[in-house]
C-alpha cells in the first residue's frame, strides 16, 4: 500500500475530496531546462522573502510597539504551517487532475514524484520546484489576511484559521484558476494572483475585520504606527520580491518573464506617484505611509495582468491603482465603517478587483502567445470585449466564495477558541499577552 493510499482516507482531509476529479498523466521523460530551473529557484526564494522578512517588517512597522512581535509571529506561523500542509495535501489538491472543482490525491505527501519528472503545468522545471514555488504563494496569501485583524486576534485562533482557510479556501480557488478548474476553462485570466492571492486575501480580511470588530480606541485613541522605517524596509523587500512573484509566473527564463517584471516595476512606481499626489492635494503633505501604500497598491493591481500586457500598460494600471486604492482606504473605509487595521481590503482586495478587471481590458495577444496558445489571450483593446465579462465572472465567483467560507471558518474557529484577545490583553498588547515577550 502506497503512502498516498494510506493517507488518502484520513478524516481530517475528507471534506476536501469533492467529486469530479480525474487522475493526471504526469510527464516522466525529463524535459528540464537548466536556465528555466535556475530562474525559478531564484524566483522561489524571492517570493518566500516577500513574507519573511518582507511582509513581517511591512506589517509590524505599521502597528503599535506593543504588537510588533505578535504581528511578526503571524507571518512566521503562516510560513511554517502552510509549508507543511502544502507538501502534505495542498499541492496535490490544487495542481493535479482536471476536475472542475478540486484536484486529486495523486501527489499526497508528494507520493510518486521523481527527480526527473515535471508537471504538465510547468514542463521545463522539476516538479518539486513547481511545488515549492506555488507553496510561497500560498504562504503569503494566508499571511496577508492577518493585516486586517492586527492588534486584536488571538494567536491560537490565527493558527487554526490558517490551517482551515488554506485547505478550504485557498486550495480550491488556486485549482479553479491555475490548476485547470472551471474558471480556467471559462477563460479567466490571472497571471500571478489577482484573484487567487489579492482578491481572495482582501475579501477574507474584510470579513475577518467585521467578525472580530474594531480595535479598542479606534477613532478616538492614537493608533499611529510604531516605526515606519520598518514598513519602508518591508516595502523594499516586497517590491523586489514581486519580481519573482510576477516574473516567476512565466515559469521560465524567457521574454515574458522580463515583460512581467518591467510592467510590475512601472506599476509600483506609478501607484506610489498617484497616491503621493492625491495625498499632497487633499492633505497638503505627502506621507511616507502613503507612498509605500501606493507602491503596494500598484504591485498588487498589476499582478493578474503582468504577463499579458505591455510595459506602458503597467504605468496606466499603476496610476489607476494608486487613485482607486487611495479612495478605498480613505472614503470607502469610512462609509462602510469597518476597521481593517492595515488596509488589506483597501489595497489588496480592491487592487485585486481592479487589476483583474483591467487585465480583461489591456491583455495583449502578442505578449501572451505561447506554444500551447499561439493566438494568445486578447482583451478589450485587442478586440475581445467579452474578456471583460469573463473577468467579472471570475471576480464574482472568487469574491463570494472567499467571503462566505471565511465567515463560516471564523465562526467554526470561534467555537474552538476565542477569536479575539480579552480587553485587558488588548490593552497590554499581543507581544506580552500572546507570547510573553516585548520590545525594550
Amino acid at each position: 500500500m502506497t503512502l498516498a493510499s494510506r493517507c488518502g482516507s484520513a478524516a481530517v482531509f475528507a471534506f476536501i475530496a469533492l467529486a469530479g476529479a480525474t487522475r493526471p498523466a504526469f510527464a516522466q521523460a525529463s524535459t528540464i531546462n537548466a536556465a528555466d530551473t535556475a530562474w525559478m529557484i531564484a524566483a522561489t526564494a524571492l517570493v518566500l522573502m516577500m513574507t519573511i522578512p518582507g511582509l513581517a517588517l511591512f506589517y509590524s512597522g505599521m502597528v503599535r510597539k506593543k504588537n510588533v512581535l505578535g504581528t511578526m509571529a503571524q507571518s512566521l506561523a503562516a510560513t511554517f504551517i502552510v509549508s507543511i500542509l502544502w507538501v502534505m495535501v495542498g499541492y496535490s489538491l490544487a495542481f493535479t487532475g482536471e476536475g472542475p472543482v478540486i484536484g486529486t490525491y495523486e501527489r499526497l505527501f508528494l507520493d510518486g514524484m521523481s527527480m526527473s519528472g515535471t508537471s504538465p503545468l510547468a514542463k521545463t522545471i522539476p516538479e518539486f520546484l513547481f511545488v515549492l514555488y506555488q507553496m510561497t504563494f500560498a504562504i503569503i496569501t494566508v499571511a496577508l489576511v492577518a493585516g486586517s485583524v492586527a492588534d486584536r486576534m488571538r494567536f491560537s485562533a490565527f493558527v487554526w484559521f490558517s490551517v482551515l482557510w488554506l485547505l478550504a479556501v485557498y486550495v480550491p480557488i488556486a485549482h479553479w484558476v491555475w490548476g485547470g478548474g472551471f474558471l480556467a476553462v471559462a477563460g479567466v485570466l490571472d497571471f500571478a494572483g489577482g484573484t487567487v492571492v489579492h482578491l481572495n486575501a482582501g475579501i477574507a480580511g474584510l470579513v475577518a475585520a467585521y467578525v472580530l470588530g474594531k480595535r479598542r480606541g479606534y477613532g478616538s485613541d492614537n493608533l499611529a504606527p510604531f516605526d515606519l522605517s520598518l514598513a519602508v524596509i518591508g516595502t523594499g523587500l516586497l517590491w523586489v520580491g514581486w519580481f519573482g512573484f510576477n516574473g516567476g509566473s512565466a515559469l521560465g527564463a524567457n521574454a515574458r518573464a522580463v515583460y512581467a517584471i518591467g510592467a510590475t516595476h512601472l506599476a509600483a512606481c506609478a501607484g506610489a506617484l498617484a497616491w503621493m499626489f492625491l495625498e499632497w492635494w487633499t492633505r497638503n503633505k505627502p506621507s511616507v505611509l502613503g507612498m509605500i501604500s501606493g507602491a503596494i497598491a500598484g504591485l498588487g493591481t498589476i499582478t493578474p495582468a503582468s504577463g499579458f500586457v505591455l510595459p506602458w500598460h503597467g504605468i496606466v494600471i499603476g496610476l489607476i491603482a494608486g487613485a482607486v486604492c487611495f479612495w478605498a482606504c480613505t472614503q470607502l473605509k469610512q462609509r462602510l465603517g469597518y476597521d481593517d487595521s492595515l488596509d488589506v481590503f483597501g489595497v489588496h482586495g480592491v487592487g485585486g478587483i481592479v487589476g483583474t478587471l483591467l487585465t480583461g481590458v489591456f491583455a495583449t495577444a502578442a505578449i501572451s502567445a505561447s506554444a500551447d496558445m499561439p493566438g494568445g489571450s486578447p482583451g478589450l483593446i485587442d478586440g475581445n470585449a467579452g474578456q471583460v465579462l469573463t473577468q467579472l465572472y471570475g471576480i464574482a465567483v472568487v469574491g463570494i466564495y472567499s467571503g462566505v467560507m471565511t465567515f463560516v471558518l471564523l465562526k467554526l474557529v470561534g467555537f474552538m477558541t476565542p477569536l479575539r484577545v480579552t480587553p485587558q490583553n488588548e490593552l497590554e498588547g499581543l507581544d506580552i499577552s500572546q507570547h510573553g515577550e516585548a520590545l525594550q
